[in-house]
């Protein structure tokens, strides 16, 4: 059964990464058209910048700017009049983090690398409190083999970048808790949902309780065949991650306990942002089917830091 939503857009060309705007519009990634599109409250829309890649998430920064994820190939195949994702070719460029003016849709790449070692993939970011953001690289999958993934901390003024944790198998989706406290990571094809506590801004806490080199707690992991995307955690805390296969929204409680999930019908659903007059609506990318959707959401979303 598929839940109820209301379509907002339609066209799109494997669309991820969605931000709603306080005036009622959207920034969306175009993924397999290296593009940020401006979607307008009456409908209309506009390319906001051609970035090249593939980007699939952004966020604003302190200073107004669109930052995001660009995984450096957009390889996709069509089948039956679909967009799907392919595997990378063995010689793919490396991806970057980006930085887009609203204003002029300017990009420039703001970090190509961490420690003289070129970034890979980068997938999904997430803004703090404090200047800096999180962000996953996701590796590439290839015929013959894939690279581990990683979590990385960096500030929006283009100092500092760390990797904070790898050798993760393919680390897509990232959030906070709703206090700052927690970060979120979603690995893509073992359903995992990670939880990282810290003991200060862009540092990891050290658990002997942790599972994940004594620093990530595993919150869930689901069977069957389901794939992580991305992801938002709400304002109740549940982290709220776009599910492939098992078509649709899977949200876990913040002790792991407890798993809804909302079904919709893309097989490649994948990612959402929160949004509306009561932030009780979670706006969905299906990508295959080129759409932005409207879901009513039982709980709160979660303002995201510089939002505007």
């Amino acid at each position: 059964m598929t839940t109820q939503f209301k379509e907002i857009f339609s066209g799109l060309q494997f669309p991820e990464g969605p931000i709603a705007l306080d005036d009622g519009g959207f920034y969306v990634c175009e993924t397999a058209a290296g593009a940020i599109r401006h979607i307008r409250k009456d409908g209309s829309a506009t390319v906001l910048a051609k970035v090249g890649g593939c980007p699939s998430g952004i966020a604003f920064g302190p200073d107004g700017a669109l930052y995001g994820t660009n995984g450096g190939i957009a390889d996709f195949h069509e089948r039956d009049g679909k967009l799907l994702p392919h595997f990378a070719p063995d010689n793919a460029p490396p991806g970057f983090i980006m930085r887009i003016d609203p204003g002029t849709g300017k990009m420039e790449r703001l970090y190509t690398e961490c420690d003289g070692v070129p970034l890979i993939a980068p997938n999904d970011i997430v803004a703090d409190a404090h200047g800096g953001f999180w962000f996953t690289d996701h590796g590439k999958v290839r015929q013959k083999d894939r690279d581990h993934g990683a979590i990385y901390y960096a500030k929006f003024d283009g100092s500092y970048i760390r990797k904070m944790f790898g050798t993760m198998i393919g680390p897509n989706g990232i959030a906070l808790s709703p206090d700052g406290k927690s970060v979120y990571v979603a690995e893509t094809p073992t359903a995992r949902m990670w939880r990282f506590d810290l003991s200060a801004p862009g540092e990891f806490a050290r658990s002997d309780a942790a599972q994940l080199g004594r620093k990530g707690h595993l919150l869930a992991g689901l069977g069957g065949w389901q794939w992580f995307d991305s992801m938002k955690v709400d304002g109740e805390g549940w982290a709220c991650v776009a599910t492939l296969y098992n078509s649709g929204i899977t949200a876990i409680s913040p002790d792991g306990r407890t798993v809804e999930h909302v079904p919709l019908p893309d097989p490649f659903t994948t990612n959402l942002c929160f949004g509306g007059p009561d932030m009780r609506t979670a706006y969905v990318t299906l990508s295959t089917l080129g759409k932005l959707v409207a879901v009513p959401w039982p709980r709160r979303g979660l303002r995201l830091n510089h939002a505007r």
